[in-house]
């Protein structure tokens, strides 16, 4: 059985997570509790972070986007990287977007400063971070809006991983209850379809020992 390392409100691990069900990939999921930086688990990622994949080779792959290029080359029935070369770049824009910029300016703002920055020891949520986080998931929420206003999914009329890469960070934001969909209903009309997918409902169980998602988080019609 492949395994992946991972953690449940991590959402490069949730990408993955998508991605791999997408493909239908069967696959096992093994909790790492990263700031314990345990041995064994830095002998197969020196960088000591989550996601990493185990194939049953015993081929082992550390960091989302590579996971992300090996599992499209190893696994291309279902290709989610989009069919002609336009495509393709604007589904690898579009997921550097989430995982770099939305990433560096909402997620570590909100999600590790609310979550994760406990679970490392360090001191309680910045509050400047948090105005940051909130003020700038306004600016992404609108950007995704224009895309979907205009196109069937995110990077055109295909699903790619520019929508799982999107869905991953905005679950774990959803899962602390820091999007707003009332006032984003564009966004909200997209999300809803992407997590009715079978591919999704592992994500909707997800749950974690001291935070408790808002009743809507499971809820497919919200």
């Amino acid at each position: 059985m492949r395994m992946l390392y991972h953690l449940p409100l991590c959402p490069f691990s949730r990408k993955i997570r998508l991605i791999m069900a997408e493909k239908r990939l069967s696959f096992e999921l093994m909790t790492e509790t990263v700031w314990k930086r345990r041995p064994e688990f830095l002998a197969i990622n020196p960088a000591g972070m989550v996601p990493v994949l185990v194939e049953e080779t015993g081929l082992t792959i550390p960091d989302s986007y590579a996971i992300c290029e090996y599992l499209e080359e190893a696994y291309p029935d279902t290709s989610l990287m989009g069919r002609t070369l336009a495509e393709r770049v604007e589904v690898r824009r579009l997921t550097a977007w989430f995982d770099d910029k939305f990433s560096r300016e909402v997620t570590h703002n909100l999600l590790y400063e609310k979550t994760f920055k406990r679970f490392f020891g360090n001191n309680n949520p910045n509050a400047q971070a948090l105005r940051e986080g909130y003020e700038n998931i306004k600016t992404h929420l609108n950007y995704i809006a224009e895309l979907t206003e205009n196109r069937v999914w995110l990077a055109g009329n295909n699903l790619s991983m520019a929508d799982f890469a999107a869905a991953a960070h905005l679950s774990a934001l959803d899962y602390i209850g820091d999007v707003n969909w009332d006032k984003n209903p564009l966004v909200k009309d997209w999300y809803a379809r992407i997590k009715s997918r079978p591919s999704f409902r592992s994500l909707l169980n997800d749950r974690v020992s001291g935070v408790i998602p808002p009743k809507y988080y499971a809820d497919l019609d919200f």
